[in-house]
């Protein structure tokens, strides 16, 4: 049994258009580069942040008034 997701990370990686020759290529550090600090912020959490912080209608002014 292996301690990484490698599925998840091969899928994560294709995701961002990185062929797998290269995702096998990458070292952990550009892997976390590439990746960004984990949030784990998954859809769900996703939308509890989007109702707490919706996005605001920027006023907009009509040029011919």
């Amino acid at each position: 049994m292996s301690l990484l997701p490698w599925p998840r990370l091969l899928a994560d990686a294709i995701g961002l258009g990185i062929p797998p020759k290269d995702f096998w290529a990458l070292s952990v550090a550009e892997w976390r580069a590439l990746c960004g600090p984990q949030t784990g912020l998954d859809q769900a959490g996703l939308a509890r942040l989007s109702a707490a912080y919706p996005d605001e209608e920027i006023p907009t002014h009509d040029a011919t008034e």
